[in-house]
């Protein structure tokens, strides 16, 4: 992991100044070397998280062998010794960094459907002085642009374009339809007007000044020609199961310490199962988990239990009331745009544990629920939740509170609208849910999480073969008998305990509901009372005091609502924190 930054005009000469201001706020990203590269009107930074080959031979940005290209990159190409041997070259680095560049400097954008991993990249063509801002297929590596008076700015986060100048306005649109729908990171657009997202499996082409975006990956054409898949259970469970082995194998490939974040779900279950068959009981795998000190919500005795068998220690990060304010303004600084309440600052506690124990790489077990419809709305008439508020998972109240949101802010804006690229409804939902709306946010979380302490995290269920493999699938591989997930519990069934196999989808579990009703109570009122939102004119105070009286009172089972008024207060400081260290 890496964080990478830069900028390209066509009129304006780049100066060393500019981005290496724009490289200094990713220092978190990349503590093991800082790099930049200047030419012309071109600009490259880099700050190196050191994972493959730690000599400075790795450093970048870096230059392709005939030096006609140059990169800067972040993330991790896991197939990068295999596509040593398709390229049929010697290397001067033990880096997976290198082997991209040289794949693209002999096959081009072609060369993006032959990565297996997680990348975000910026390559420059001195030759043809073009710019290509790459993004994997589903985005788990960020990528943020603005264009500022005829330059293009680029980076790994919003906080190095605010470096070079970039303004930081609200995006108002951005707003309404994460505080009416409770959607964002659903789009290119972020919460800051003028600057954007490359989109998941896109890369954005920059010369003359002429700006163009071309998708190189689109999931509903891969898997549409082979949907239904056909073939019989096994032999489709057969060849899935295998995937998950090599995926979790590859994603092991590290010079560093490699370690496991676990949960008491099956996703968590999955995987430790899966290095169990490819490493055995024995081997000294650190795994971590957070606990909040409530048992109503503790998962501990379901994650010992799954380690049982095993000798792999168990971490545990522990998240208390107390640290909230505290940490949820530290968070904001890193995150940038509105994060996932409390499960983000309990996952920012356990990178830190992990880190200071000595361990860079981790992986989870993000992206199982959008595959195999685990989540229980997807059997519920979810299309309700597109013309209203986006579901909570175990929640039946609504998860935002319209009414509260001013009457003027609400004219004329319109609702988030969602493609429907497949022939059948649940297709479509897991579609939505991949593309547009959980599974971008919470990449976001978790990526912003682990880099704020120097971690990089690998998401092996994300490998593209799976998610294909996964949506070729009919319905009735996905529920049966009221069973989520049906066929991928049937895959891990002989080696897990009947009762993680079993068990059903359970929400991140933290006692975030109790905890802003009570020990938070004053906290959450100063973030009420903060100009923002009562002098923003978004919302209507009165109506937004009555529904936080009704929610003091417990007539709500979730607090998404009351975590996103927080938000606003938080996303305000976050401002005032970038324009702040700008001016020095």
């Amino acid at each position: 992991m890496c964080g990478i930054s830069g900028y390209v005009s066509a009129e304006r000469v780049a100066s060393d100044r500019t981005i290496q201001l724009m490289t200094r706020p990713l220092a978190h990203r990349g503590p093991d070397g800082e790099g930049v590269w200047v030419d012309s009107h071109v600009a490259l930074g880099n700050r190196r998280l050191a994972v493959l080959d730690l000599s400075p031979r790795g450093h970048q940005p870096m230059m392709s062998h005939d030096r006609r290209f140059v990169m800067t990159y972040n993330g991790e190409v896991y197939n990068y010794l295999e596509l040593k041997s398709d390229l049929g070259k010697s290397f001067e680095t033990g880096t997976d960094t290198e082997v991209v560049l040289e794949a693209f400097a002999q096959w081009g954008p072609d060369s993006f459907h032959r990565l297996n991993g997680m990348f975000a990249c910026a390559i420059w063509d001195r030759l043809t002085e073009r710019l290509l801002l790459v993004r994997d297929r589903f985005g788990v590596k960020p990528l943020y642009y603005a264009e500022v008076d005829g330059t293009l700015y680029f980076a790994s986060e919003i906080k190095s374009l605010a470096a070079a100048g970039v303004p930081l306005e609200p995006d108002q649109d951005t707003w309404f339809a994460y505080l009416r729908y409770g959607a964002y990171d659903h789009g290119s657009a972020t919460f800051f007007k003028g600057i954007r997202r490359v989109p998941p499996g896109h890369y954005l082409s920059w010369q003359d000044g002429r700006i163009e975006l071309h998708r190189w990956y689109d999931l509903p054409e891969r898997v549409k020609s082979d949907w239904p898949d056909e073939r019989s259970d096994s032999t489709v469970g057969e060849e899935y199961h295998r995937l998950l082995q090599d995926a979790v194998r590859i994603r092991f490939r590290s010079d560093v310490p490699v370690g496991v974040c676990l949960s008491g779900g099956l996703d968590s279950s999955t995987l430790v199962a899966l290095l169990k068959e490819l490493f055995g009981s024995a081997q000294d795998i650190q795994t971590y988990h957070f606990a909040c000190g409530d048992a109503a919500y503790d998962e501990t005795p379901w994650v010992k239990q799954l380690l049982a068998e095993t000798r792999y220690p168990l971490n545990i990060a522990y998240l208390a009331a107390a640290e909230i304010p505290a940490l949820a303004e530290e968070a904001i600084l890193s995150q940038e745009e509105p994060f996932g309440g409390f499960p983000t600052l309990a996952m920012i506690k356990l990178f830190k544990l992990a880190k200071t124990s000595g361990t860079t790489v981790l992986l989870d077990g993000q992206g199982l629920d959008e595959q195999w419809a685990g989540y229980s709305y997807y059997a519920q008439g979810a299309e309700s939740a597109l013309s209203g508020s986006m579901p909570v998972q175990g929640s039946l109240n609504g998860s935002t509170r319209h009414g509260c949101l001013s009457d003027a802010f609400t004219s004329l804006r319109p609702r988030p609208v969602y493609p429907d690229p497949f022939q059948d409804r649940l297709s479509n939902l897991r579609y939505r849910d991949l593309r547009y709306t959980k599974l971008p946010r919470a990449l976001r979380f978790n990526d912003r999480a682990s880099s704020q302490a120097s971690c990089e995290l690998r998401e092996p269920f994300l490998d593209y073969r799976l998610v294909e493999l996964a949506f070729k699938q009919p319905d009735h591989r996905l529920i049966r008998h009221d069973q989520h997930k049906y066929l991928l519990r049937k895959i891990v069934r002989p080696l897990l305990p009947k009762d993680f196999t079993e068990a059903p989808k359970r929400p991140v579990q933290t006692p975030q509901r109790e905890w802003l009703r009570g020990p938070l109570r004053d906290w959450v009122e100063s973030c009420l009372a903060h100009a923002s939102i009562t002098q923003s004119g978004w919302f209507d105070t009165d109506r937004l005091h009555e529904s936080w009286e009704q929610y003091l009172r417990g007539e709500s089972d979730n607090s998404f609502y009351v975590w996103q008024w927080i938000s606003v207060a938080l996303n305000h400081c976050l401002i005032e924190s970038m324009k702040a260290a700008h001016k020095t």
